[in-house]
């Protein structure tokens, strides 16, 4: 019985980890669905640019659209991630090998692809 109650953990933990990329953490979320055959464009591509390599080297990605929300990762010159929303200079990103899910400040995002 031990094991198979091990094998239904181990599922349950590779259904978490397959999950939407932390949405659920952001203190401000944004909607990354797009509705099929949808005439607009719902998301984007841009590319990290601009930072200054003998600066801190990388962007914060954070919980919403500002500097004092929590940071809760970094990109770097080169990345590309994900666009979905934009609050001011604030653009809603995803980012990483799991699309994570973070707001980072458009100065350093560039080269657009709606």
């Amino acid at each position: 019985m031990p094991t198979r109650i091990a094998a239904v953990a181990v599922g349950l933990l590779v259904s978490l980890s397959s999950a939407p990329a932390l949405a659920q953490l952001l203190d401000v979320p944004f909607d990354t669905y797009c509705p099929p055959n949808s005439e607009a464009a719902c998301f984007g591509v841009a590319t990290v640019m601009g930072l200054n390599p003998k600066g801190d080297g990388f962007l914060a990605v954070r919980t919403g659209p500002g500097s004092n929300y929590p940071m809760i990762g970094k990109v770097h010159n080169g990345d590309r991630v994900g666009t979905y929303a934009k609050r001011g200079k604030w653009h809603a990103i995803s980012f990483g090998p799991n699309n994570t899910l973070g707001w980072a400040h458009g100065n350093w995002l560039g080269n657009f692809i709606p």
